[in-house]
């Protein structure tokens, strides 16, 4: 299994999605990276931005990743482009970045630490990108404390909505 597949592709718009556009990943190419078991890839777009990204099926027997407008206002990218994209087999153990804010946090809080490591890797690799998000580091701080004192107080069976409200209370204080 090759560890990198470089190739060209295009983006495309996808129907009735949130993520509504996409790179198009050709099989092969996605073939050569993965055992299509684990998913988690780097994705270098056009030498310019890597992205942590899953491919995702297509229906067809192709993948895509989705793109955000963030990244392809940064690329110039639209519909219909065409890009280079290399990707590598992303070994990471979160399949993200993790902030050094939730490691300190894991670290004065034991007990918040192993509730997230209950919660699937996808509901860990969600909140981890709702902690590294801010620009600021007092409030990725302040995100992560709040993230493992709320999932202490619901012992790791959360909502988003709840999150969202015990999120709007520290922010108060």
């Amino acid at each position: 299994m090759t560890m990198t597949s470089s190739f060209s592709t295009y983006l495309f718009k996808k129907e009735g999605n949130v993520w509504d556009v996409a790179i198009h990943v050709p099989k092969a190419e996605a073939e050569k990276l993965t055992d299509l078991i684990d998913k988690r890839v780097l994705c270098t777009i056009n030498n310019q931005v890597t992205i942590h990204a899953a491919l995702m099926p297509q229906g067809n027997g192709d993948f895509f990743i989705n793109t955000n407008k963030e990244i392809r206002n940064k690329l110039r990218l639209a519909v219909n482009d065409k890009a280079k994209v290399t990707l590598a087999k992303d070994d990471s153990k979160y399949g993200m970045p993790l902030p050094e804010e939730l490691k300190t946090a894991w670290e004065l809080d034991p007990e918040g630490h192993q509730v997230f490591h209950t919660l699937t890797i996808g509901k860990q690799r969600s909140l981890i990108h709702v902690i590294g998000k801010p620009k600021s580091t007092e409030i990725r701080i302040r995100k992560a404390l709040t993230v493992l004192e709320y999932l202490k107080s619901v012992n790791g069976k959360f909502d988003f909505k709840e999150l969202n409200e015990a999120f709007k209370l520290s922010n108060q204080k």
